[in-house]
């Protein structure tokens, strides 16, 4: 019979496993592995030559890599396993998870901050998780931008979808680096979207993503304050970006501010239990440990009047939504596995 103490220990062993591999699968992505193993199976020096690194290196990594089933070898020739690229390499399509590598080394490399911060109180800039801890949430946002939020999402409430066939103007907070600001333009051709953020690489990074996708013309992007933006918008976002601001009920008192008479403020969230709950399901395990090592030191950084973390519960959301001057928030059905969704008017 199994102790709970075994069961532990097996539960952080395969833990550790998959950690250790998700930084060998960002090692080989880092360095072009896997792009290179697309174009044609290779042994390890045709592999070293192709991608500019190590033989030896690239040896021990071609093993693990088929030791840990992501590649398939025959005789010294190592070829990408039956969906790997799509998986890792396809970043937009709907089974893309390359992203999860690059979280993995953005919180590890951040970890004795956090350390430091729980010590201290002190809080640390979103800024400062860098590159890979914003192209990690952006990678696995980018899908569900890209394939629900104009074919599910926003259908799901007709007469918001309706204007949005016209010329509405729309207004992104916390946009990041742009991804749904670019996919409502390229959805409805009548539409400009303006999208703010206080993170300074992510405006950069969105500028560049909308001149790629064409859409300069109708998508602006703006390093702004979501509680003191300006200008009056039919229809108000916010992704994933609700429980990391610091003042949020500022924040939605001034998007009820800027809404046309007929506009609405549409907002996905965490999908997370209306309570606290323990054990729980494995996406709140998810979202608690994002907000350990992330959220909520960012959020602590911002010199707050609310520090919420990631777990933004339904009913927190509401009661938000209330004090800031919105009588009636709805609490949507649309279907998401990581995120609930709400709209107020």
């Amino acid at each position: 019979m199994t102790t709970d103490a075994q069961a532990l220990s097996e539960r952080l062993l395969a833990a550790l496993i998959g950690a250790a591999e998700l930084i060998t699968i960002e090692v080989g992505r880092e360095l072009g592995l896997y792009v290179a193993l697309r174009e044609r199976p290779r042994t390890s020096a045709d592999l070293a030559e192709a991608a500019g690194i190590d033989e030896r290196y690239a040896r021990e990594w071609l093993e693990q890599q088929a030791a840990a089933g992501l590649l398939t070898v025959d005789g010294d020739v190592f070829a990408l396993a039956s969906g790997t690229a799509v998986v890792l390499l396809d970043e937009g399509g709907p089974d893309y998870l390359g992203t999860a590598g690059e979280f993995a080394v953005g919180l590890g490399l951040l970890t004795p901050r956090v350390v430091d911060a729980f010590r201290s109180g002190a809080g640390i800039p979103y800024s400062d998780y860098g590159r890979h801890m914003r192209h990690g949430i952006a990678s696995f946002n980018r899908p569900m931008f890209a394939h629900q939020l104009t074919t599910e999402w926003l259908p799901a409430i007709p007469d918001v979808e309706q204007r949005l066939h016209g010329d509405a103007t729309v207004l992104d907070l916390g946009c990041g680096t742009g991804y749904s600001s670019i996919a409502m333009a390229l959805a409805y051709p009548g539409i400009t979207v303006r999208g703010i953020d206080l993170d300074e690489s992510s405006i950069a990074e969105a500028r560049a993503a909308a001149a790629r996708a064409g859409v300069t013309d109708r998508v602006t992007f703006a390093l702004a304050d979501a509680a003191t933006v300006e200008g009056h918008y039919d229809l108000v976002t916010i992704f994933e970006a609700l429980h990391d601001m610091g003042d949020p009920v500022g924040v939605l008192t001034n998007a009820r501010e800027r809404l046309t008479p007929t506009g609405s403020v549409f907002i996905g969230d965490e999908r997370v239990e209306d309570e606290f709950t323990a054990p729980a399901g494995e996406v709140e395990r998810l979202q608690y440990a994002f907000s350990v090592l992330h959220c909520l030191p960012a959020t602590r950084a911002e010199k707050p009047v609310i520090a919420n973390g990631t777990i933004l519960r339904a009913p927190t959301l509401v009661a938000w939504a209330r004090a800031a001057g919105f009588e009636n928030p709805e609490v949507l059905t649309i279907p998401n596995d990581f995120w609930r969704f709400y709209r107020l008017r």
